[in-house]
């Protein structure tokens, strides 16, 4: 009886001197798991550009010869080209496989082209030239895609602006007295842009991408000095304003989704 009375005592004490113990030290709740994060096309992204654009159309250009009747008509048959690249802004957000989004561009460019045509006949033999350069586009587009994962496939579409240069010059240097003709218009555009692309997200906050997008300005004119052309003789010029482009880029997406609350594993 004394023994078994002694072995309690003995247990009592040793499970008191441990909880005494462990108050002392204090007591450490096991680490908290947190699951790493749910990817996600939600955020707002920034980033850089970089590709070629070129001209979907030619000059075109119509006048008149009052002293050898010869019309003047047809295309110079030169379409700009170049590189373009600027940086971007946008925001999206993701519905399941659904991505909405809004995005702005600028983009610089070195677009040039130069068209020459010989008249053989008109103002006695004469040399039309038409140069046009474009130095900056914009846009600001809606986005939808379809997120495959890490991979979006998306459309994209809205309105665009952008400034040109356009010269014609006319010389006729067999004339007496002999003409030289120029006729400049320099003009910010406003018109559409459409198109599409792919994107893959390298890491949840970086993605790369490449997009292909039409855009349409309209049609610009000019139309030369009549006091440097004979008495009812005129010559106008024309362009359609439209640009094919092909760029790849980046985009940094911000991280402001809410975070995802902690889980306590065991």
């Amino acid at each position: 009886m004394d023994r078994k009375f002694l072995l309690a005592s003995l247990g009592a004490f040793c499970f008191a001197a441990q909880a005494a113990l462990a108050a002392d030290l204090g007591y450490a709740p096991p680490p908290a798991y947190l699951p790493p994060p749910l990817f996600t096309w939600t955020g707002l992204y920034v980033g850089g550009q970089i590709g070629y654009a070129w001209g979907a159309s030619a000059f075109d250009t119509s006048g008149f010869d009052p002293v050898t009747g010869a019309a003047i008509g047809g295309p110079l048959g030169s379409n700009p080209g170049g590189v373009i690249g600027g940086a971007h802004l946008g925001y999206q957000y993701q519905f399941n496989q659904l991505v909405l989004g809004i995005e702005g561009s600028v983009d610089g460019t070195s677009l040039t082209s130069t068209g020459v045509a010989a008249l053989p006949i008109a103002f006695g033999g004469s040399t039309l030239t038409a140069s046009t350069s474009a130095e900056v586009q914009g846009s600001i587009r809606g986005k939808m895609g379809l997120a495959l994962d890490r991979v979006l496939v998306y459309v994209t579409g809205g309105v665009a602006f952008g400034g040109s240069n356009t010269t014609f010059a006319l010389a006729a240097p067999n004339l007496a007295p002999p003409i030289f003709a120029t006729a400049s218009t320099s003009a910010t555009r406003t018109g559409w842009t459409a198109g599409g692309g792919l994107e893959y997200s390298v890491t949840n906050n970086w993605w790369v991408f490449a997009e292909y997008r039409f855009t349409d300005f309209g049609t610009l004119q000019s139309d030369f000095l009549t006091t440097e052309l004979p008495a009812g003789a005129y010559l106008n010029g024309e362009r359609r304003l439209q640009d094919n482009q092909v760029q790849a880029g980046f985009s940094y997406r911000f991280d402001t989704y809410a975070p995802v609350p902690a889980v306590s594993k065991y």
